[in-house]
């Protein structure tokens, strides 16, 4: 996939990570082409070969850990104050500890339910990372969750939750409350195979509701499975700019190159307006405190004083006349705990690259540039102040991504809308310690619902705006997918 030029004697790959639109169309048109040099005007270029940059290897700037064990997920912010040290320390036995309902022996320690997912944060995200799908028949959904809704808006603008059962299907309740009922996974192979013959296959998710305690689902119900995300770096990614996003995004395609990446613009609860979203599979929330704050409420059933009432549809009277935890008339939740496990999440390390300088590696990180994955999967960019943060402010990043929405295509569509994004966008995912999720987590199902069993059947699943980005690495022989592997091993 030539898409070089000769400097200085030596052939110089050019990638494109400026924060500008995107340069997927020109670069894939001279990758499968073999024409003699990449366009990519439109989002500047380096004569730079990425893998020979200085501090390549430091995903998170000067905030990052050197760790490759089963806790990397775990450290904070390698250059953290004192004071925000302590509050880490705080938020993490928070983040961790398992709730019960009320009313509880030790005060501050119940509330949970009346109906929810899980017992604690760690339960989804466990050791800070990425949650899995059921593995064995019967399994219960634990790191994986179904959102629900129906067409319209709610007040703000956000999805409308189906009229029984919310906009999240809970399969667990405390004592004397009713669950709302089971949910199953099964899967339909599906084969293929690369361009050199070797062969391959997906797996194709399908789910089924049974037991439904408040009868049957909305006959427009719609439906979205969604892992729970690794939660490392948030705050790196609060701190870049949202000129920076404006700047990345092309709504229009004005340049012609198929990519549109565009921001989503969600409901804020502290401003009490619309504001960009950052975090979750479609970028629906917009800082980290309110992320925080919505799976508290979502999926252990813990409210706080963002989200001050139970979870409890009309038609679950048992939920809505269960015992509330904590003080009587008070959050779940107590400020200070929010903004402890806020904290906490906000100052997550990012490990550190492992084998950036090995041959393999940085053929696969050229390769990754020239099929134009880095259009979406953006390599760098610089954070800007994050008030109250200062080790996260104006570090030199390498998330791989653009926090923009972008057309996956139908094949990866769960046809709901939230906010902005349609039922075919996702928010491009960071790559950052993607290769470190097995080590973790013990295992490696990749996007929004664990679909992919690795690297390789995820990079199969894009459509969409992605499609020529499958196919260029679909085209690849076997030993040039092993380095695009190796280097996302890397991240």
């Amino acid at each position: 996939m030539p898409s070089k030029s000769n400097h200085e004697g030596r052939a110089i790959v050019r990638i494109c990570e400026s924060v500008s639109a995107s340069c997927l169309g020109p670069l894939l048109v001279a990758v499968l082409s073999g024409s003699a040099a990449a366009a990519c005007a439109s989002r500047g270029e380096t004569d730079v070969e990425p893998s020979l940059e200085a501090g390549r290897e430091l995903l998170g700037g000067a905030t990052t850990v050197f760790d490759v064990s089963g806790e990397a997920f775990s450290f904070p912010a390698r250059n953290l104050t004192t004071e925000l040290s302590n509050s880490f320390s705080l938020g993490n036995h928070f983040f961790r500890r398992n709730w019960v309902s009320a009313p509880a022996s030790i005060a501050g320690n119940d509330g949970l339910g009346p109906t929810f997912n899980a017992t604690s944060c760690d339960a989804c995200h466990f050791k800070d990372g990425r949650g899995a799908p059921p593995t064995a028949p019967g399994e219960r959904f634990v790191g994986l969750l179904v959102r629900l809704s129906v067409p319209g808006e709610d007040p703000h603008g956000g999805p409308l939750g189906e009229p029984n059962y919310g906009g999240q299907f809970n399969q667990n309740a405390i004592l004397g409350v009713k669950a709302e009922g089971n949910v199953a996974v099964t899967y339909e192979e599906i084969a293929g195979s690369y361009a050199d013959g070797e062969a391959y296959s997906l797996r194709r998710p399908s789910y089924a509701f049974s037991d439904l305690a408040f009868g049957p689902l909305a006959s427009n119900v719609m439906t979205s499975p969604r892992v729970a995300q690794a939660i490392i770096g948030l705050g790196l990614l609060a701190a870049i700019p949202e000129e920076t996003l404006r700047a990345l995004s092309d709504e229009d395609d004005r340049n012609g190159d198929g990519i549109s990446g565009r921001m989503n613009f969600v409901w804020n609860q502290r401003e009490g307006r619309r504001t960009v979203g950052r975090f979750g599979w479609k970028a629906n929330q917009p800082t980290v405190e309110q992320q925080v704050a919505g799976a508290f409420l979502g999926d252990i059933g813990i409210t706080s004083a963002l989200n001050p009432a139970e979870n409890c549809p009309a038609a679950q009277a048992e939920c809505a006349s269960a015992r509330s935890g904590g003080e009587t008339g008070a959050p779940e939740l107590s400020e200070q705990k929010l903004v402890a496990v806020t904290r906490y999440n906000t100052t997550l390390a990012v490990p550190s690259r492992r084998d950036w300088n090995r041959a393999d590696v940085r053929r696969g990180e050229q390769l990754f540039g020239e099929a134009g994955c880095a259009a979406c999967h953006l390599p760098k960019v610089e954070t800007g102040e994050l008030a109250g943060f200062p080790a996260l402010s104006n570090q030199l990043i390498r998330p791989y991504t653009d926090l923009l929405l972008h057309d996956m295509g139908p094949d990866l569509a769960d046809g709901r809308p939230d906010f902005l994004a349609t039922g075919t966008e996702w928010r491009t995912a960071p790559l950052w310690g993607i290769g470190l999720q097995k080590v973790v987590n013990r295992h490696e199902f990749l996007l929004h619902d664990g679909r992919a069993r690795g690297l390789a059947e995820a990079i199969l699943w894009h459509g969409g705006e992605a499609t020529l980005s499958r196919d260029a690495f679909r085209a690849m022989g076997n030993v040039d997918r092993a380095a695009v592997l190796a280097f996302l091993k890397d991240l």
